[in-house]
């Protein structure tokens, strides 16, 4: 049973109002990676702990580079099943985790983050992770 709205639209809102376009469903998830050039981040969102407090604010804080994903999508998991469901098939070999960061190039996995590299990690070294993987493919 997915979470009550009330209690993730604040966590959404991180994401979102920091131009991440939310995918609520498969097919939105399936019209994300239909046009695979260039590169997308997603991130799966969930309500634990290290999503507050080093994953999202990290993920935001790596944006403020020069170089940066050209397009920012994200599912929230135990909330938007079918989307999180979709996502996770094109993170295969990776296991589910959320949350997790995605970063993808031409439609191709090329940079992974799962859940136990944000836990016990600051939003900093996830910022970091990630502007050293946007270095290299975006």
């Amino acid at each position: 049973m997915p979470y009550p709205e009330i209690l993730v639209s604040p966590m959404r809102a991180e994401l979102s109002n920091n131009g991440f376009e939310e995918l609520k469903s498969s097919e939105e998830v399936n019209n994300a990676f239909e046009n695979p050039e260039g590169t997308m981040l997603l991130v799966v969102n969930s309500v634990c702990g290290c999503a507050a407090g080093s994953c999202r604010p990290g993920v935001v804080h790596s944006l403020n580079g020069d170089k940066k994903p050209e397009k920012l999508v994200t599912v929230f998991a135990g909330q938007d099943l079918e989307a999180v469901a979709k996502a996770r098939e094109n993170m295969v070999p990776y296991p589910p985790s959320s949350p997790a960061i995605a970063l993808f190039k031409d439609g191709k996995l090329v940079h992974m983050i799962e859940r136990h590299n944000i836990e016990g990690r600051t939003a900093q070294m996830i910022a970091d992770n990630l502007k050293m993987a946007y270095d290299q493919f975006c």
